[in-house]
């Protein structure tokens, strides 16, 4: 009897490696090469030399017990209790315990929310740039997308708090907001929607009333992230004001009073999303809560945009993250399932559904670290930079976020069945990449801001083809005919964006030349990138999707022509392989047809 029920386990577990395994153990910093790659391009050596340990050891926590924190997370989301156990109006918000092991790492060993701001975090003297605390967000959000809004709402409290408010607010409140003891922590919050004004902000109707040095909020609203946070910084019409925009201004909103009694507002109800469920979201009402001015009343929209495009590079990153677990998920399946005889990523549709979720990922990698460069760049004076990022930002929270769905439903394709099942990661992948396009801005406001105000009002596409120019005298080992016709690409995205943003009647074009921007923008990029890397350390790879961007995102072609040869296999060998290949090799496979 004893030896039967052995035969029975043994033959359950060889019957279970029938299906593919999934990333649980993989450390996603080891599995990225991209990453490390385009930090040391954009960071000083010193730096880079760092945090390289910390994103390792953020590698190995998001592919194991994060990544579990995460699913059970999702699983429990959060419970309103409107009393406490007295009978008394005290709300309160009940979390699963992984969440707050999820904060934990988040918040207090790694400082996500801080890093830009405080200096010392994780033992630097200095505060890190975006572009190396964007590395930390990418890797976090691999496991656990939710949190990333606490996280980036925190952070950009603090940043608002730090730019614009007194110095009696920052000696209240800036510490507990960048603080990684998470005893001493004090969450942000964003609360800027409503019922009346979604994206159309200047309609809203939250009203401010002054009472001596502080003022009473009164109104609704609809749609209020990490829903319990003990700052919120929110907008408001003062008493008396004008409409509009300009009649609105920029507040902070404690969740506790001096006296420790909670604020005079209540969560009305949490909200059921698709995605993101270990978050909470809630709807908020007013009822004369004490609120504090933040600079000048009559720039609050001006002062939170600054927020709000923060958020948008952040979101940016976070959608690159969902496709970039996404791909690690897919190749895991590739490598591992045999189907009629062969591993998928030896098949022909698996290998090509493989490229499509590796192109998309790469771009927006690209794309997520020369816009957080721009933010550094800008940060430390540059005009030049604040031009670029002024359409790179949008740019990148436009494709980014749309093709952040598409890749996490191709990856459960690849998974089949299984992936549809809430015990895989896939599912919640896709779940959660519904909310980029829409948080900070749908794609419709986001395409309308890149054009019709960047390009239209601000001229910013001059700084990006400047940019991009730049990229390409630099990248002197690329092949010539190649930087030629990428030049030739940028001057026509350039062009056509200029001419989509002066016509009144072609909004409807808007879309379409966001997306040729950032197609060429990306394809300039990695090839600058792929002849940076090549000089670091002998592998030009990069490059050659630089290619794949031209033939599969910018060339209309024969719809009725095979699209398949031995240049494209060769393309994909070298992509999803580990073997580096050199500027030579690279440069032939460019170039050939």
């Amino acid at each position: 009897m004893h030896q039967l029920i052995k035969d029975d386990v043994a033959a359950d577990t060889d019957r279970s490696r029938l299906l593919a395994p999934d990333t649980t153990g993989i450390n996603f910093y080891r599995a990225d090469p991209a990453l490390s790659d385009l930090l040391r391009i954009h960071l000083p050596d010193a730096l880079f030399r760092h945090i390289e340990p910390h994103l390792d050891r953020l590698g190995e926590l998001a592919g194991g017990h994060l990544d579990e924190c995460a699913r059970l997370a999702d699983r429990h989301t959060p419970v309103l209790h409107p009393r406490d156990r007295f009978g008394r109006d005290v709300q309160s918000i009940e979390y699963h315990p992984a969440y707050r092991e999820l904060e934990r790492a988040a918040f207090g060993e790694f400082g996500i929310h801080a890093m830009s701001i405080r200096k010392g975090i994780m033992g630097w003297p200095e505060k890190y740039p975006v572009a190396a605390k964007h590395a930390f967000t990418f890797l976090f959000n691999q496991a656990e997308f939710g949190l990333g809004c606490p996280i980036n709402v925190t952070d950009g409290c603090a940043k608002l708090l730090n730019n614009f408010g007194s110095d009696e607010l920052k000696a209240r409140y800036l510490d507990g907001l960048t603080q990684t003891d998470i005893s001493k922590l004090t969450q942000g919050g964003q609360f800027m929607t409503e019922k009346e004004g979604g994206s159309d902000v200047g309609t809203l109707t939250t009203s401010a009333v002054q009472e001596g040095d502080h003022w009473r909020l009164h109104g609704e609203k609809w749609f209020c992230s990490n829903a319990d946070a003990k700052v919120v910084m929110l907008l408001a019409r003062p008493q008396g004001a004008g409409d509009g925009t300009r009649g609105v201004g920029l507040f902070l909103m404690p969740r506790f009073l001096d006296d420790g009694s909670q604020n005079h507002y209540r969560i009305v109800r949490l909200k059921d999303k698709l995605g993101t469920r270990s978050m909470a979201s809630g709807e908020i009402k007013f009822e004369g809560a004490i609120a504090y001015a933040v600079g000048r009343l009559d720039r609050g929209f001006v002062q939170m945009a600054e927020m709000v495009n923060s958020s948008r590079l952040s979101n940016g990153v976070k959608s690159t993250a969902l496709m970039r677990r996404a791909y690690h998920d897919a190749m895991t399946v590739a490598r591992n399932r045999v189907v009629f005889g062969s591993r998928i990523v030896d098949l022909p549709l698996g290998r090509r559904q493989l490229m499509k979720i590796m192109l998309a990922t790469e771009q927006a990698l690209s794309m997520s670290f020369v816009t957080a460069d721009a933010l550094d760049r800008a940060e430390a004076g540059s005009q030049d930079a604040a031009a670029l990022l002024r359409i790179l930002t949008p740019t990148l929270k436009f494709r980014a976020t749309r093709d952040a769905r598409k890749v996490c439903g191709d990856a459960m394709e690849m998974r089949g069945g299984t992936g549809y099942i809430e015990e895989f990661a896939t599912a919640r992948l896709l779940r959660d990449a519904h909310l980029g396009s829409i948080w900070e801005g749908t794609g419709n406001i986001v395409a309308i801001d890149a054009l019709k105000r960047a390009v239209g009002r601000h001229g910013a596409e001059s700084a990006l083809a400047a940019d991009l120019h730049a990229r390409l005298d630099e990248s002197v080992t690329v092949p010539q005919a190649w930087r030629d016709r990428l030049r030739g690409l940028v001057d026509r995205a350039v062009g056509f964006a200029r001419e989509v943003a002066s016509r009144a009647d072609n909004e409807g074009d808007a879309r379409r030349a966001t997306t040729l921007l950032y197609h060429v923008a990306s394809a300039v990029t990695l090839a600058w990138e792929g002849a940076r890397i090549d000089q670091m350390r002998g592998d030009a790879r990069r490059l050659l999707l630089s290619r794949l961007v031209l033939d599969h995102r910018l060339s209309s072609g024969d719809p009725f022509r095979l699209t398949e040869n031995v240049t494209q296999g060769a393309i994909a060998a070298l992509l999803l392989g580990e073997r580096s290949a050199g500027m030579a090799e690279v440069g032939e496979l460019l170039l050939a047809a």
